[in-house]
């Protein structure tokens, strides 16, 4: 499971050093395989192979009919990209990832279990703030989360 929030960097190629934790998942789960593809949210997912494997036939036996379903399609499996990481740890990220995520020098990795979620920092402080703070005044919470004990 990949867990907990890392500050990384990206270096003027786009590499970025996977920290050590989530290194080491990544190789025992995928051999260092990974898929990087966008997000709803303007951040990119990482995932390893055989979970990314998963979840695109899950996509792609939606109804390609739907409107919604296509969509979906197009933004997450036409910007999946295969990414091995190279002998220092690091990813390559494409300009075009790195564009759509907005991504400069500084990112945050956030773990979310069979995923990292990769942010550019200062808009990840941001998102952050704004759901601890939206969440302090939520009254109207799914029954999921009702039933939910921490």
């Amino acid at each position: 499971m990949f867990r907990g929030a890392s500050k990384v960097t990206l270096d003027d190629k786009g590499r970025m050093v996977l920290p050590t934790r989530q290194r080491q998942r990544a190789l025992e789960r995928s051999e260092g395989q990974l898929v990087v593809t966008i997000d709803r949210d303007p951040c990119l997912l990482i995932y390893p192979l055989p979970d990314w494997e998963q979840i695109e036939r899950k996509l792609m036996s939606l109804p390609t009919l739907q409107e919604r379903s296509r969509r979906l399609q197009r933004l997450m499996v036409g910007h999946a990209t295969e990414i091995d990481l190279d002998a220092q740890g690091r990813l390559l990220l494409s300009p075009e990832l790195r564009e759509y995520a907005g991504l400069s020098r500084h990112a945050m990795l956030i773990g979310q279990g069979n995923r990292l979620e990769l942010w550019d920092e200062a808009r990840w402080n941001e998102r952050r703030d704004y759901w601890v703070k939206s969440e302090e005044t939520a009254t109207d919470l799914s029954t999921e989360l009702d039933s939910l004990s921490l």
